[in-house]
């Protein structure tokens, strides 16, 4: 079983940036396709990112393109999102998720239902 902890959260203006981290206690992330997912009060959880199994491939939510970028460190069994260009609408609980490889190498998970293991989020307040 995998355990997923995120770190990096806090206070930003618009505009700035904040990079998230995400650490696998447990298991080799090289096994795993790896998302990161939002979720603002009162409204559902939003996919942001997501990397493939082998690291190579990624895709991003639409609001975010341009702006963030995924990355996975198979070494250090950690996934990280630089987030730049920071909007108040980005302001929510950034959430960490691994899928236990049930797909190919290439594939970039895109569903919140296809994760199996999430991290206990962290909070992303953007201040106008």
């Amino acid at each position: 079983q995998v355990q997923l902890v995120e770190s990096g959260g806090g206070l930003v203006q618009a505009g700035g940036s904040l990079r998230l981290s995400c650490a696998a206690s447990a298991g080799t992330l090289s096994w795993y396709a790896m998302g990161w997912f939002r979720q603002a009060p009162g409204k559902e959880r939003e996919f942001v990112a997501g990397i493939s199994r082998s690291g190579i491939y990624t895709k991003y939510g639409n609001s975010v393109k341009g702006r963030f970028a995924i990355s996975k460190d198979n070494g250090k069994n950690m996934v990280d999102l630089q987030m730049d260009s920071l909007k108040p609408e980005d302001t929510a609980v950034y959430y960490c998720a691994a899928d236990r490889g049930k797909f190919s190498p290439s594939v970039v998970v895109t569903t919140s239902r296809e994760y199996d293991y999430w991290g206990q989020g962290t909070q992303v307040t953007v201040s106008s």
